[in-house]
């Protein structure tokens, strides 16, 4: 205690024994079950992407903001992830929730997918629009399932931006 007192008048911070979780002890999620759990999240947006005019909208904000869901009887996760037991954390540190900002780095590429369906609304520029964006989200989701699978940690593009990683809880 004394030697705390002495450090702290010199304007040092004594060192605490903490144990923080750290990537390292966390367990990579599987590969198949992120992808399942993916296709389901997909599904879903899609399925409320059939609404008339504000679906696609609605649907797109679903998957930028699927991670962060301020829904307790999903433990603040998308439905995916709650049906296959999989949990999106920061690497620095673990136990801090998701927030918008951070689900929405994760997410923005698989967010372009819903907004094709207002594009399709469009005649001829929208289509034109469509076929681009598909073309783009096609690529991106083969780079992030590659990067999925050669990453030991199972670390994509959308996670090294926003400094997360999937989990199997």
């Amino acid at each position: 205690m004394n030697q705390e007192k002495k450090l702290q008048a010199k304007g040092e911070k004594p060192e605490r024994n903490e144990t923080k979780p750290s990537d390292s002890t966390l367990k990579k999620a599987d590969p198949v079950k992120r992808t399942i759990a993916f296709v389901i999240d997909a599904v879903a947006s899609m399925v409320v992407g059939l609404i008339p005019l504000i679906g696609g909208l609605i649907g797109a904000l679903y998957m930028l903001f699927r991670d962060a869901l301020p829904i307790e009887a999903l433990e603040f996760n998308s439905l995916g992830k709650k049906a296959l037991k999989l949990s999106v954390v920061m690497t620095e540190n673990p136990t801090s929730k998701i927030d918008y900002a951070t689900s929405a780095k994760r997410n923005w590429m698989f967010a372009l997918g819903p907004v094709m369906l207002f594009f399709l609304l469009i005649p001829i520029i929208g289509w034109i629009i469509d076929i681009l964006l598909g073309i783009a989200v096609f690529i991106l989701v083969i780079i992030e399932i590659i990067k999925i699978i050669s990453d030991e940690k199972g670390i994509r593009l959308g996670d090294k931006m926003a400094g997360t990683m999937v989990i199997e809880r």
